[in-house]
């Protein structure tokens, strides 16, 4: 198993849970960069040491060898897998050669070092500079948080608004540090896949090329080469549109609105300040805490567990929760809630108005276009029509995107009740980037998901599966698939002229055609998986037989 994907909404919790996940990938960070510290000084050591090169070379093997990408999610598509081994490819190459190494080529550091050097100071060194305002805003607002929340309510409504507003701005200031934190630290763990392998296939190329003596070997070499290239392209490309989409949530989860969201889920979580009264007075303890909806169990887990105790969490089942009045306690954002395990209400303090109103609203459990028919297998077929008739040729044809506009208003026009179907396609209004992008967006709406069937490794097996669930498709969905799957066939058969091959089309459709329920990054990394499926049912649309 690789590392659990951080989800930008797990920012705004900032739970126990999600700060050893993010150190995860601190440590593989440190890993990697040490990692590529030793690359570096291998090479270095390859470049300007002849008399010690076999030395130098079988270290830089052994380096090579011994390193395993970790990775993100449960599976690894083909390309994942063959650039995964790819290290240990490299290393028993490298032992074969050992006895007839070569002179270096001139340009090996513009090859070799300069790229990994670069990786680590615009990858890793930003990363490292973003952990460091993330940790600085982290300390500044829970510094502030403390301070806000020990503020008597008794204090002018003028002064508790200015202390509202400032604590409002570094939650602001501490929320975007780690959402551009989280974004960052799992970009440079996809981006070394190739960012890193590349430098060093062009460097073990440039060896093997030069050397009179290994010209049989580089041919050997030469099958494996292009296709660890082809696996690379694979990957730049599912990275790419993975990014657009990652980059696209991100900027999304850091509006204020999407706090509120996240709430409507069945289990809301968060810091909550408990009143625990004692023989001498009263004090308030800080604990993350999670409500389950469905089952009203409220966990409380110590946040800064006693070193001398052994502090478990405390499960309560809710029966009612009210609102604190302001002119019953001296603190703020106050409520309490009464449980079947204990006799007298138990009172908790949110970090801020807003907080207590989700918190109370998820106690009270109440918190809180077009269609598949004739008019629409029409639209579809007439777009395809258009397509082929005008644009089978066109380089780039559906990877260009139109206008967000001009798409909906061709869209209403269509589907308007009143005269459906009646827009002339040929009109000067609509060009081909309109007509390609308003397809997408009305398939987006309609084929359903033929899930990911992609855990065996074999095609037999992969086209079996693919046709199984495609028939466990509604007929109509079916149809549709049938009807765009023999369309792109068709352009990808122009790709000569377009450009548009399948892997380039999947990447295209894979998120059309099986976009999650919900955008979380853990989603967003299976579209590499939906690409391939696209893939798949392109380039073996007749074994499929979707038409049966």
């Amino acid at each position: 198993m690789g590392h659990p994907p951080l989800e930008f909404s797990d920012c705004y919790e900032d739970s126990p849970d999600f700060r050893e996940r993010l150190k995860c990938y601190e440590l593989e960070l440190e890993r990697t960069s040490k990692f590529l510290k030793d690359v570096i000084k291998d090479g270095n050591s390859v470049i300007n040491a002849i008399k010690g090169y076999s030395v130098a070379v079988q270290k830089f093997s052994q380096t090579l060898g011994v390193f395993q990408f970790d990775f993100i999610g449960d599976s690894l598509t083909d390309d994942e897998m063959n650039i995964a081994e790819s290290f240990q490819e490299f290393a028993g190459l490298l032992q074969e050669v050992e006895d007839d190494r070569m002179m270096l080529v001139q340009n090996a550091c513009d090859l070799l070092i300069k790229p990994l050097e670069k990786f680590r100071k615009e990858q890793i060194g930003v990363t490292k500079e973003r952990r460091k305002k993330f940790e600085k805003e982290s300390e500044k607002y829970y510094s502030q948080l403390d301070k806000h929340l020990n503020l008597s309510a008794k204090k002018k409504e003028t002064q508790l608004q200015e202390a509202d507003e400032l604590l409002d701005k570094e939650r602001r200031n501490f929320y975007e540090s780690s959402v551009e934190y989280v974004y960052q630290i799992q970009q440079v763990q996809d981006r070394k896949k190739f960012d890193v392998v590349e430098p060093v296939l062009a460097f073990l190329h440039s060896i093997l090329t030069l050397n009179n003596l290994t010209v049989e070997m580089t041919q050997d070499f030469m099958p494996y080469k292009q296709e660890l290239q082809l696996s690379l392209q694979n990957t730049r490309n599912h990275f790419e549109s993975t990014r657009e989409e990652m980059e696209e949530l991100m900027k999304r989860m850091k509006h204020p609105t999407q706090i509120g969201k996240m709430h409507s889920q069945p289990v809301i979580e968060g810091y909550l300040y408990s009143q625990e009264k004692w023989a001498l007075g009263v004090s308030w303890v800080k604990y993350y805490c999670k409500y389950h909806k469905d089952s009203k169990l409220f966990v409380m887990v110590p946040a800064e567990p006693k070193p001398a105790t052994k502090q478990g969490p405390t499960e309560l089942k809710l029966k009612s929760c009210f609102r604190r009045k302001t002119e019953s306690i001296d603190k703020r954002f106050c409520f309490d809630i009464e449980t079947c395990e204990r006799n007298t209400p138990v009172t908790l303090q949110a970090v801020s108005e807003a907080n207590r109103k989700l918190w109370m609203e998820a106690m009270y459990g109440k918190e809180p276009v077009m269609e598949l028919n004739e008019v629409g297998f029409k639209f579809v077929r007439k777009c395809i029509n258009f397509v082929e008739t005008k644009g089978l040729t066109q380089e780039g044809v559906y990877r260009t995107v139109g206008s967000n506009i001009q798409v909906q208003k061709l869209l209403n026009v269509f589907f308007d009740q009143k005269c459906p179907g009646d827009v002339d396609f040929h009109s000067s209004d609509w060009d081909i980037k309109t007509i390609t992008s308003a397809m997408k967006f009305y398939l987006r709406c309609h084929v359903k998901s033929i899930s990911r069937v992609l855990e065996s490794d074999n095609l037999d097996d992969r086209l079996g599966a693919i046709h199984c669930l495609t028939y466990k498709l509604p007929g109509k969905n079916r149809e549709m698939l049938s009807l765009l799957i023999q369309h792109l066939v068709n352009v990808c058969g122009n790709s000569g002229d377009n450009l548009m091959t399948p892997s380039n089309m999947g990447v295209i459709f894979g998120p059309t055609l099986m976009r999650a329920k919900e955008e979380t990054v853990a989603a967003m990394l299976d579209i590499k998986f939906q690409n391939i499926v696209v893939e798949i049912l392109i380039e073996d649309y007749t074994k499929v037989n979707l038409k049966d």
